[in-house]
């Protein structure tokens, strides 16, 4: 298995290796910028380095200098809140911030040819475990993200066993087209592709199409995919959704696309059937931060629809009472607490493993809501079925202690559709799972508002707050129901 100096290594040649934004980077031109922002990180004795930074070439020039140097890297979303932000720098222990160099406050220091660095103080020492190089933030359903430390060999024994999953398909170009700051497109995105030799383009999050809270603009990312033509990205399921119903409207398809990962959420198989009746070479997977991301993937030769594929060769799942268990790649521990008890990781996710050894996933145990008639409904399952259909957008379920179930959806649809949608959907459900009334949200789920986790899944709680009053007035205006009246 590479180390990161091989990998670093691996830049320096004269050929394209990073693109973005119109620009084209030369590996060995690279190569040198990463070792000039290690050298500066070394003089500056910063030890362990937050970034808040856009994709782009610098992040990863920044994280491959921090690697070369042996540090801690704290890659911090972009739409973390002030107070998440604050919470990650204290609780990490950090003792400087990356930034660019136009949002720099006065009090930092230039560090390389667009970055600054402003150093901090930490306001206590933060004990780390033994070999953390990285602290990834969990998107988790609170506001108060969770630090997972992570080592050199859990990060690249998981990049290495994807590079070697995808290798008969060769993907030559890698886009990212997630955050780079979320640990799926890092070790999956950026560490597979730079073992495998890969280009890697990073655009921007806007020239992805990224627009804050209020989502994704379609025709930018299309824009986009077909700009750079590459072999390889990784979506996530609302992402997929945007992209399969646009091309189902006329959209011309990503043609150079040869393995376009889907992650981070459960997926429907009605959605993975229309984006395969369109051509898309969708791989689903699963992965959690505490196995250091990825731990099922189907890849070519070895695909059921419906599961997440079969665990890659760093990792073993199996059943205990319903739920999933990992063993072999795992974190070193959380930030604030004792390393993770010995022995497998207890996911939190339900589900099964049939015959042949592939994993399906059917949603998290602390999710389930039990109704009025004491069926148990997983809402993932429901939502993945909802947005299935091109004329949801996002959906949340509840249904706790109710006589049906109600969802808070995004859709462009009018009213009529959006009623005929349901009750198609409900046709595809059990009765007690089936959709009783829908309540059209206001605007769409966003992490900035707090209603969307980083990797996408909705936040329940808070969505359900938010709309309280709404989902309220759709059981006391309905009839008396009994089990199975739901169209």
């Amino acid at each position: 298995m590479p180390d990161f100096a091989d990998l670093i290594g691996g830049l320096d040649e004269p050929r394209p290796r990073v693109f973005a934004s119109g620009a084209v980077h030369r590996g060995d031109v690279f190569a040198a910028r990463v070792a000039s922002i290690a050298d500066a990180l070394a003089a500056a004795a910063a030890t362990r380095v937050a970034s808040r930074l856009d994709n782009g070439p610098d992040w990863l020039a920044l994280d491959l200098a921090i690697r070369r140097l042996g540090a801690v890297h704290v890659p911090l979303p972009t739409f973390f809140s002030d107070g998440q932000i604050a919470h990650a720098l204290a609780g990490s222990g950090a003792d400087a911030l990356v930034l660019p160099a136009a949002a720099a406050p006065p009090a930092a220091t230039a560090l390389a040819a667009g970055l600054a660095r402003l150093a901090l103080t930490p306001p206590s020492p933060v004990a780390l475990p033994a070999g953390t190089v990285c602290i990834t933030y969990t998107s988790g359903t609170t506001g108060t993200p969770k630090g997972v430390c992570l080592d050199a060999t859990a990060l690249l024994t998981v990049a290495a066993s994807l590079a070697e999953a995808a290798r008969p398909l060769a993907p030559r170009r890698h886009l990212c087209l997630l955050p780079l700051a979320t640990l799926l497109e890092n070790v999956a995105g950026l560490y597979a592709a730079l073992i495998a030799g890969a280009e890697i383009a990073v655009p921007s999050l806007a020239e992805i199409g990224y627009s804050g809270a209020a989502g994704l603009d379609v025709p930018t990312l299309l824009a986009c995919l077909q700009r750079y033509q590459p072999h390889s990205a990784i979506v996530l399921p609302q992402l997929l959704a945007a992209l399969v119903a646009a091309i189902e409207r006329g959209a011309p398809r990503p043609a150079s696309l040869r393995f376009l990962a889907v992650g981070g959420a459960r997926v429907g198989p009605a959605l993975l059937a229309r984006a395969a009746a369109l051509g898309l070479p969708v791989y689903e997977g699963y992965g959690l931060s505490e196995c250091a991301s990825v731990v099922c993937l189907n890849r070519p030769g070895a695909i059921r629809p419906g599961s997440v594929g079969r665990p890659l060769p760093h990792a073993r799942v199996e059943v205990v009472d319903g739920e999933l268990i990992v063993e072999g790649v795992r974190c070193l521990g959380y930030l604030g607490a004792e390393g993770p008890p010995p022995g497998p990781i207890a996911t939190g996710d339900l589900g099964h493993v049939d015959a042949d050894g592939y994993v399906f996933v059917t949603g998290r145990r602390s999710q389930v809501f039990i109704t009025a008639f004491g069926r148990n409904v997983s809402p993932e399952w429901v939502e993945s079925e909802l947005l299935a259909h091109p004329a949801f957008v996002q959906a949340a379920v509840f249904g706790e202690a109710r006589p049906f179930n109600v969802a808070v959806v995004v859709s462009p649809a009018d009213d009529t559709a959006l009623e005929r949608a349901r009750v198609a959907v409900n046709r595809r459900l059990p009765d007690y799972a089936r959709i009783g009334s829908l309540v059209r949200a206001e605007r769409p789920f966003g992490v900035a508002d707090g209603l969307l986790t980083a990797n996408g899944r909705p936040r329940r709680a808070a969505i359900a707050a938010h709309y309280a009053d709404a989902i309220a007035a759709c059981y006391a205006n309905a009839p008396e129901f009994s089990e199975g009246a739901c169209e």
